[in-house]
């Protein structure tokens, strides 16, 4: 049955692919870019949703300069908490479902062992994380049952920057590139993602929180030798011909940021009827033959 949908940040990375997937999937589809609508202005939010008449509002857009939220909280904090209350707010009073998309930052990064469930206790430990906390606590507030909090982790895609993008570009203008080895996570590859959040939007039937995430584990190291494995290119290079830099794997306190991450943000789901993703490393396999084919149409 086709649905009538409304894509919020339908600019950023993930709401490219949820566009595309919701089209390829036969539903009608509005999607507003964060110049078309801004989720902080309840008034807009409003009329836009009124216009729409959507059966599911998909909530993509959101604050996600994760260091420099340490020295703008308040900007965070009003998108990714007043700005994600708006939508749901507007949606429900439209008789929408919500479909939020939250992050592993929630968590502390501390677990000993085991991925990151449903259940477990939350503990953001930088004001990203605690803006998104702020949000999904403003979403099940103001859409108590008809709502999807979806957490999900490390997305890229093809549709704007990300790790991948960054660190494919620096190994070719680079010798050696150095990348942390103790942050250990689930990458997911933004369609996949897409496929996912359209599949709950579809079913309504999820209330409250559902993790998604790229299955399995790995280092932001072994994600980036991944890449570079994958790539058209030999790494080591040959004679004459451009080759990839060497990589060597760095700990956290090496490479400091603004804002700590989580050491350790695998996520898993103990509900039924939750998506699952891939293994990352099909992730990497699809990004990176849409990478090459940008490269050749470039």
């Amino acid at each position: 049955m086709s649905l009538r949908l409304l894509i919020t940040g339908a600019s950023g990375l993930l709401g490219q692919d949820v566009y595309a997937v919701a089209r390829a999937r036969g539903h009608q589809v509005t999607a507003l870019t964060r110049a078309a609508l801004d989720i902080c202005d309840p008034a807009a939010v409003s009329a836009a949703v009124a216009t729409a008449a959507p059966d599911v509002v998909v909530n993509c857009a959101a604050y996600t300069q994760v260091d420099r939220a340490e020295s703008e909280p308040e900007a965070a904090h009003r998108v990714n908490a007043d700005g994600a209350g708006t939508v749901a707010t507007a949606a429900a009073a439209a008789g929408a479902w919500t479909v939020h998309v939250s992050t592993d930052y929630v968590f502390s990064g501390a677990k000993a062992s085991g991925p990151y469930l449903e259940s477990d206790p939350t503990g953001p430990q930088t004001v990203y994380g605690q803006s998104k906390l702020a949000g999904e606590a403003a979403v099940a507030a103001a859409a108590p049952d008809c709502h999807t909090i979806v957490r999900s982790a490390w997305l890229y895609g093809t549709g704007g920057p990300c790790f991948p993008g960054t660190i494919l570009d620096l190994a070719r203008r680079r010798p050696e590139l150095t990348v942390v080895d103790d942050q250990i996570g689930s990458p997911t590859y933004t369609p996949h993602l897409a496929a996912a959040l359209t599949e709950l939007a579809e079913s309504r039937a999820l209330c409250g929180v559902v993790h998604v995430a790229g299955a399995g584990a790995v280092s932001w190291f072994g994600f980036a030798s991944a890449l570079l494995a994958a790539a058209p290119v030999c790494r080591t290079g040959a004679a004459g011909t451009p080759g990839w830099a060497a990589i060597a794997p760095c700990t956290s306190a090496e490479h400091p940021r603004p804002a700590a991450r989580p050491a350790f943000s695998v996520l898993a789901s103990e509900r039924a009827g939750v998506p699952v993703l891939p293994d990352w490393r099909s992730g990497v396999a699809a990004y990176m033959a849409a990478w090459s084919a940008q490269q050749v149409a470039a």
